[in-house]
Formats: C-alpha cells, sequence, structure tokens
C-alpha cells in the first residue's frame, strides 16, 4: 500500500496493529496500535480515529501531553506524539491494550513510538488510517 518513494505509516485499528513501510514498499517495523473509541461516555459522543489519508504536521518529545483529556483536566501523558490529523496523533501510552478505547489518538508501545519519532517519522510522513 505504500507511494514509490515515500515512507508510510499504516494504522490499522481492526486488528490493533500499525506498520512503517520504507520507501521501496519494505516493512521495516511493524507493532500494536490501537485506536478511538466507538463512544466516550465522559464527552457523549463517538471517539473514533478519522480514517483516511493524513501527513505528519509536527512531532513531539516524551513530554507531550493531551491539553484536552482527561475531560476538564488535561495532562494525560503522550509520549513520542506525532500529530497527523488536528489533535488526533500516534502516540507512546503505557495503557495499549486489545481493544480501540482512546479519545482518537492512535496508542502503541512507548518503545515503539519512540523508535517511530526518531528514527521514521518526519513531518510530512504520510499516514493511513485503516477502516474499522
Amino acid at each position: 500500500m505504500s507511494a514509490p518513494g515515500e515512507r508510510l505509516i499504516i494504522v490499522d485499528p481492526s486488528v490493533h496493529a500499525w506498520g512503517a513501510y520504507n520507501s521501496d514498499g519494505s516493512l521495516v517495523r511493524q507493532g500494536l496500535a490501537t485506536a478511538g473509541a466507538n463512544w466516550c461516555d465522559d464527552i457523549d459522543r463517538p471517539c473514533r480515529t478519522t480514517v483516511g489519508n493524513f501527513r505528519i504536521t509536527s512531532l513531539g518529545s516524551e513530554e507531550c501531553i493531551s491539553n484536552l483529556y482527561p475531560v476538564g483536566e488535561g495532562g494525560a501523558p503522550m509520549p513520542y506524539c506525532m500529530h497527523f490529523n488536528g489533535g488526533q496523533a500516534l502516540h507512546g501510552s503505557y495503557e495499549v491494550v486489545d481493544a480501540n478505547a482512546s479519545h482518537g489518538c492512535v496508542r502503541m508501545r512507548v518503545h515503539d513510538a519512540e523508535w517511530l519519532r526518531y528514527n521514521f517519522a518526519q513531518v510530512g510522513t504520510r499516514v493511513v488510517v485503516r477502516p474499522y
């Protein structure tokens, strides 16, 4: 699914996985990833991660935190965040489970997010979120 000459990150929430592909289409690394929940009780609406094609717009550090969640408090850790769709980001989490349970971000293991942030992703890297 990669475009020739372009790095690509694919997130597939239906199987709780992500993959990083080099410009030649070869898989470089993959891992567990979960996306947005069908419904978030605390905000009384769906929280699904937006499906589609995006580009990374900003790269953060280990110190990334949410300014929205938890509701009323903010401050949820988002280590090694890589924003791709407004407030939605790929980021590390110590609470990655086999369920799509976030407020819209893509959670992955912290060591995977650190690797992706510092060894693969750049501003402009293509991100594809598959339907789920």
